[in-house]
């Protein structure tokens, strides 16, 4: 089975975010440092729906995945 890639764009257009790269590195910025102790669909940024979609991508072990975990590790460098 082929995995695929999804960019960064695309997992903020998913969640419904604007996902130009000056809106996704404002988002970052706004929203980093992610603290160690919080999973990121916990951070209280997100919707319900937000939150559900990260926590099923990372269990699921998703094509999204990959993309959700690159976020997270941007959230936590700040």
């Amino acid at each position: 089975m082929q995995q695929t890639f999804h960019p960064l764009s695309e997992l903020f257009r998913q969640l419904g975010l604007p996902d130009d790269a000056a809106s996704i590195e404002a988002f970052v910025q706004t929203h980093a440092p992610l603290p160690a102790g919080v999973a990121l669909a916990d951070a209280p940024w997100w919707t319900p729906a937000q939150a559900r979609f990260l926590r099923e991508a990372v269990c699921e072990d998703a094509d999204w995945a990959g993309v959700v975990e690159q976020l997270d590790a941007a959230l936590r460098r700040g």
